[in-house]
């Protein structure tokens, strides 16, 4: 017996439909990229944001309030793709541009943080923890540059260079790294007391947003010249008492000078008021220290 294939005993085209015109087809196919991505399976869609703003804002502040850095950062980059308008809303949310500062000065990503508070204007209340951020980065790169830490005068000219930018300041004028109206507040409680215990550093602490070490080393500085001012004082009033006995000197009688009474009693009488100016400024030395 002879077996046959089946393509033998029909025709082609019953069996296989279009097959005459497969390799043209196939052909045209692979010339045009539009029909290859036609073929392709659609990509599954992406996971879209179910919260809202305020929402994503709350958790980010309550991870920063925790100081639990890593876990703000996994939950950043874990949020899905949000549609465009709830993107506009994330990004002009304070409180999530606050917490992807926080990462990127946590990372090391300085440039990235550069690009955050310069390109979002926050409110004063946040102002503090960005400034320090913002310098802080900028110490860290130039002491990495150099190889070596920084001076007062290093930081000093660092700030210089890269000044605080408007988004995280208020344009206030600040002398010696603290600003006008916290030195006033300063100075006010140090007439009041020089010597403040911890619990008054803490209450000036919050008062003037400084850190209570900030404040005892503020007050530290303040005694230390005021004591200099005292001791300089000391040796102008030493000075003019010397310079007075020298005068004193000068004016003592000769022998003629001394045989004569009018002499002997206008001598005595300018003793008698060189001990008076001596004592006075004595009296005026000790009142001082």
């Amino acid at each position: 017996m002879v077996f046959r294939s089946p393509l033998e005993l029909y025709p082609t085209p019953l069996l296989v439909p279009g097959f005459a015109d497969g390799p043209a087809l196939l052909a045209a196919r692979a010339r045009s990229p539009d029909a290859r991505a036609a073929a392709l399976p659609p990509p599954p869609a992406l996971p879209a944001l179910s919260f809202t703003a305020e929402q994503v804002a709350g958790v980010c502040e309550t991870l920063e309030e925790t100081g639990d850095v890593e876990r703000l950062g996994r939950f950043l980059w874990s949020l899905p793709v949000a549609p465009p308008g709830a993107c506009e809303a994330l990004d002009k949310h304070e409180a999530i541009q606050r917490a992807r500062a926080v990462v990127a000065y946590h990372t090391g990503s300085f440039r990235e943080l550069y690009r955050i508070l310069e390109s979002h204007r926050f409110t004063k209340e946040s102002h503090g923890k960005l400034q320090a951020m913002w310098l802080e980065a900028h110490y860290q790169e130039a002491e990495k540059l150099r190889g070596r830490p920084l001076g007062p005068v290093d930081k000093y000219r660092v700030r210089k260079k890269f000044p605080l930018p408007r988004t995280i300041w208020d344009g206030e004028q600040k002398t010696h790294c603290f600003k006008e109206r916290t030195r006033g507040l300063l100075r006010e409680w140090y007439l009041q007391d020089p010597y403040p215990n911890p619990s008054k550093k803490r209450e000036l602490a919050q008062a003037t947003g400084l850190t209570p070490t900030q404040v005892g080393n503020w007050f530290k500085n303040r005694r230390q010249r005021d004591r200099a001012a005292a001791a300089k004082n000391r040796l102008q009033h030493h000075g003019l008492s010397q310079n007075g006995l020298r005068g004193l000197s000068d004016t003592n009688p000769g022998p003629a000078e001394a045989a004569s009474p009018s002499a002997s009693v206008s001598s005595s009488a300018e003793r008698a008021d060189g001990a008076t100016v001596l004592s006075v400024t004595d009296s005026d030395s000790d009142f001082d220290v």
